[in-house]
């Protein structure tokens, strides 16, 4: 994995640079010490890792920013990082930056129940905005499987999703508003607590840029009333392509359920040991969730279970108590750290055509033999958002390179069937070289005007989502295989 080449001129101005952070932060908000800086060396993409120049942690949307006026001034590249939960390797820091994270800033700024909205800064965690005003009845819809961890700028960043995302859309379908702080330090205001404000659609160009045309300290969240009740049924199959084409029937019979999670033999039986969730031990499990009356939910899942059967399913059970629904999507919730307890494993991120679930699934398993290599499935297959883990040998030579081998077929494969190669975790550092796979050069410099605009110097997240080679001539740095 190449990163940029250090910029020793940088680094001898460490001493600097750290006395004029000290100067507008709290003494403990500036981390530079290089032990001390090894807690920030990567995200959850643990297999790259370097040590940033330094951290900051502002705890407030002016401290944010002072601390990028000085490092736009000193020309130091900056890496915002909310709760370093990025699968793709987002918060990945160089030798020369300065980490910012926003972990510190995580109040509740404002709640409206009549207009629907909550105001937070960014620094607070997915799951505890629905903590905020679940006892007034609300919530808010995306939650991604580490959304006890991840940080509201993060799910900004990366336009994060979750299994609920069939239904109620992801980040960018419940974001109202931010304030965001350009690298010279310029604060503005996008959106707000109203629909569809005038102008350009400035809020959907930032959700999903990854860090790389501002720092967003403040958002403006939609919240929703709380369903009247929900139900899951799991449906179990012999077979992987089988549970797809469950999937894209249920989709094609025009019912919308809240919920249609996918998971595979290896991830049922990991999940199983893990959460002792009762799950059916077969080759293909589905998670399929309705809300609404208990005359609704009877009336879809009457529907679901009614295609379901067509399909021959080993098992098919209706969840018949709050309790049972909690250890159902316990299970589910749990399988990627229940992988992670027995290999080390890499998690992917492509999107394709529902449509095309039993093709790719079946194309999976060939490449799972081709490589050598044990892919655990666990996705959002109402969307078609796919999650393969591909276990490796961290500790044999050769095995995390046959597995970004691995993992770039099977992206690639998500491009041509239609899809896309990402859907909620960014493209990072991960899929950066495979950008130029499902863009052309014309778009992919269409995406790079847009960048210069928010960041002529290049300093925020300047190694991330584009190639290289690609932004090489804006970024004017030499190249260095890490």
């Amino acid at each position: 994995m190449e990163m940029p080449v250090p910029d020793a001129a940088i680094m001898a101005r460490k001493a600097h640079l750290v006395e004029r952070l000290q100067a507008v932060l709290p003494a403990d908000a500036v981390i530079h010490d290089p032990h001390q800086t090894r807690a920030y060396e990567c995200d959850a993409l643990t297999a790259y890792k370097c040590p940033p120049m330094a951290v900051v942690l502002p705890t407030s949307t002016k401290e944010v920013s002072d601390v990028l006026r000085i490092c736009h001034e000193d020309g130091v590249p900056v890496v915002p990082r909310g709760s370093g939960t990025s699968l793709a390797g987002g918060a990945l820091p160089t030798a020369d930056c300065v980490i910012l994270g926003v972990a510190r800033m995580n109040d509740v700024l404002e709640t409206n129940y009549d207009d629907r909205y909550i105001r937070v800064e960014t620094g607070r965690t997915n799951l505890s905005v629905t903590g905020a005003v679940e006892e007034n009845g609300f919530f808010y819809a995306p939650d991604p499987s580490s959304q006890l961890a991840c940080a509201i700028a993060g799910n900004i960043a990366m336009n994060s999703g979750g299994a609920h995302c069939l239904k109620y859309g992801v980040t960018t379908n419940n974001l109202m508003g931010v304030t965001m702080v350009m690298m010279n330090g310029e604060i503005i205001e996008v959106g707000g607590a109203h629909m569809d404000p005038a102008g350009l659609d400035l809020l959907g160009l930032i959700c999903g840029s990854e860090g790389q045309l501002g720092v967003v300290t403040e958002a403006t969240l939609r919240i929703l009333p709380k369903p009247e009740g929900a139900r899951p049924v799991l449906m179990g199959f012999d077979d992987s392509e089988v549970a797809g084409a469950c999937v894209s029937d249920i989709i094609k019979a025009g019912v919308l359920p809240v919920a249609i999670e996918f998971m595979d033999r290896l991830c049922i039986e990991t999940s199983e040991n893990f959460a002792q969730a009762g799950y059916p031990m077969c080759e293909a499990l589905l998670i399929v969730e309705v809300e609404g009356s208990e005359a609704e939910i009877d009336h879809q899942l009457d529907l679901i279970m009614e295609i379901a059967r067509r399909h021959d399913p080993v098992e098919l059970r209706q969840s018949t108590s709050a309790e049972e629904s909690a250890l159902i999507w316990l299970g589910r919730k749990s399988a990627f750290g229940a992988i992670g307890q027995i290999n080390d494993y890499m998690c992917l991120d492509g999107t394709i055509p529902v449509s095309s679930l039993p093709h790719v699934l079946r194309r999976i398993g060939e490449l799972s033999e081709q490589f050598g290599l044990q892919v655990g499935n666990v996705f959002h297959a109402g969307d078609g958002n796919m999650h393969p883990l591909i276990l490796f040998d961290a500790n044999k030579p050769g095995d995390l390179e046959l597995c970004e081998e691995m993992g770039a077929e099977i992206l690639k494969l998500c491009v041509e069937v239609g899809g896309c190669l990402t859907g909620e975790h960014g493209v990072g550092i991960e899929k950066r070289d495979l950008m130029s796979f499902q863009y052309e050069p014309e778009d992919l410099e269409a995406q790079m005007i847009v960048k210069d605009v928010f960041d002529p110097k290049w300093l925020l997240n300047p190694a991330k989502v584009f190639p290289l080679a690609v932004s090489e001539s804006r970024r004017a740095l030499p190249l260095a295989a890490e």
